[in-house]
């Protein structure tokens, strides 16, 4: 009898799949996201790569009429890096889009801090009127702040004009704002702001909704103010909402081209950002260079990479705290 029980003491329980079973791979979840994954693999993962083995050939009118590329490895990445006006491009690209995201990000939470104090008609009313900037496609917006900020019946030259001059100066109405660098900036980064800012108020709006009400009854009755309130309950009930915007916003900023090039063009060299560089190197000109221009794009793609794994680590870190 004592054998029997230890035997069935013993004895595996059905039940348990077992570490073997456990680890038997199914291949049924895989199948599933299969059709998607190759979707990525053909409009994304095969282009980059193509890309990629561009920027390590040169490729001319020669070579588009079908003559073989040569190779040329690492020549582009070292004639880049070796060139000052990559870094200016580089600087332009980092600093519209510190500023871009800083004020995007500011004006979208406040948007969306207002959108849940209003009732709910009115709150409609200013979040179709807001939505309405983000759906205006890119070249249409870069069109119509072209024209605001134009020399020839602008309305921004024609507002600024008609303030006292002892306040914003003279000679508004020939004034070119992309004439330098930083008036073109200045126009791109609020044409640009206006455009995400509507994304970041609802995805906020969306947040806030969902924190309970009891919390913010509860700091009031501990008598802390709505700048209190929103920095010890809002933000870090946020945190995670905040990170997906602020990376997805830096991302897009980072790879701004539509915008600039129909406000600039190609012919002011000193207002370019990396991907007005890349396109200018492999489609600029009667000779273009799809070598230099893949390799500009992949330094691009490298640095939009680094970002994201930097997110990736900083939410993995998160979940494990949490």
């Amino acid at each position: 009898m004592l054998d029997t029980a230890s035997a069935v003491g013993k004895a595996p329980d059905r039940g348990d799949p077992g570490p073997a079973r456990s680890r038997r791979l199914r291949p049924g979840p895989y199948l599933l996201i299969l059709p998607a994954l190759a979707v990525i693999a053909v409009l994304m993962l095969w282009p980059i790569g193509q890309i990629g083995v561009m920027s390590l050939q040169k490729i001319g009118n020669r070579q588009l009429r079908g003559e073989p590329a040569e190779h040329v490895g690492l020549e582009y990445f070292r004639t880049i890096f070796a060139d000052p006006f990559f870094w200016q491009t580089l600087r332009h690209t980092v600093l519209f889009a510190a500023v871009a995201v800083t004020l995007t990000m500011t004006v979208g939470t406040l948007i969306g801090l207002l959108l849940n104090r209003l009732g709910r008609r009115m709150a409609n009313l200013v979040a179709g009127g807001v939505l309405v900037a983000w759906a205006t496609p890119p070249v249409t917006a870069a069109i119509i702040f072209s024209w605001l900020f134009g020399t020839t019946g602008g309305l921004v030259n024609w507002l600024l004009d008609r303030l006292p001059d002892a306040l914003v100066g003279g000679g508004w109405p020939d004034h070119n704002w992309f004439a330098t660098p930083l008036s073109t900036y200045t126009v791109l980064t609020v044409c640009v702001v206006w455009q995400a800012c509507p994304f970041v108020a609802v995805s906020v709006l969306a947040g806030l909704k969902s924190v309970p009400s009891e919390l913010y009854e509860a700091a009031r009755v501990d008598g802390s103010g709505p700048w209190r309130s929103f920095w010890t309950i809002t933000v870090p009930l946020l945190k995670p909402i905040f990170m997906v915007l602020i990376v997805m916003s830096v991302i897009w900023d980072f790879k701004v081209f539509t915008q600039l090039f129909v406000m600039s063009g190609l012919a002011n060299r000193d207002a370019f950002n990396l991907s007005l560089y890349a396109y200018s190197e492999a489609f600029g000109s009667l000779n273009p260079k799809l070598g230099m221009g893949s390799a500009i794009a992949v330094v691009l793609t490298l640095i939009l990479l680094v970002v994201t794994a930097v997110y990736v680590r900083v939410m993995v870190r998160q979940g494990e705290t949490a």
